[in-house]
């Protein structure tokens, strides 16, 4: 068995999973998320927990009896808890300020760049130099923290841009004068 897929996935009350013909939805207070399955897996839920089995030992299917386990806890999670990123900036006469659900960037180009917030995202800024992303989906909040850092990447000589909370820049010397 797989390290990881053998663990049941409790489902805490106020949450409800339907599970119809390789499909499963769970939704619970902070949204709703679905998640089609490969064949290769069987999903049950009995007693407040979701089981997940495989019919043999094959590497593939341990793959992803591992993955489906784990796609599923991050599912649960999301719609109990929800998840968050946060992304710092720097560099002088960089900030972000929230215009409604959308955030407007100042990053040293010739115009301001208003980032929309997509369907299931919350998109916040405290400060000026501090941007949070929460949403109850993993893989969207991770995606779309990416897509914002993408818009000025942190240079390795100053660090100016945007960067991971926890992210370190490593820097480089530069030039020397003669």
């Amino acid at each position: 068995m797989s390290r990881i897929g053998k663990n049941p996935i409790t489902v805490p009350a106020g949450v409800t999973v339907t599970i119809t013909n390789g499909h499963v939805y769970v939704k619970g207070p902070k949204g709703e998320l679905s998640l089609d399955t490969h064949n290769r897996v069987s999903i049950s839920y009995e007693n407040n927990q979701i089981v997940l089995d495989r019919p043999n030992d094959s590497n593939e299917n341990r793959a992803f009896h591992g993955l489906y386990q784990r796609l599923l806890s991050n599912i649960v999670l999301g719609v109990t808890q929800g998840f968050a990123k946060e992304l710092i900036i720097e560099g002088v006469g960089y900030r972000a300020a929230a215009a409604g659900k959308d955030i407007n960037f100042q990053l040293g180009y010739s115009h301001p760049i208003l980032f929309p917030a997509p369907d299931g995202i919350t998109l916040a800024a405290p400060e000026a130099t501090r941007i949070i992303i929460t949403g109850c989906d993993k893989q969207l909040v991770g995606q779309v923290a990416a897509n914002i850092r993408a818009l000025r990447k942190p240079e390795p000589y100053k660090g100016k841009g945007i960067r991971y909370k926890d992210e370190k820049i490593r820097r480089k010397v530069g030039k020397s004068g003669a």
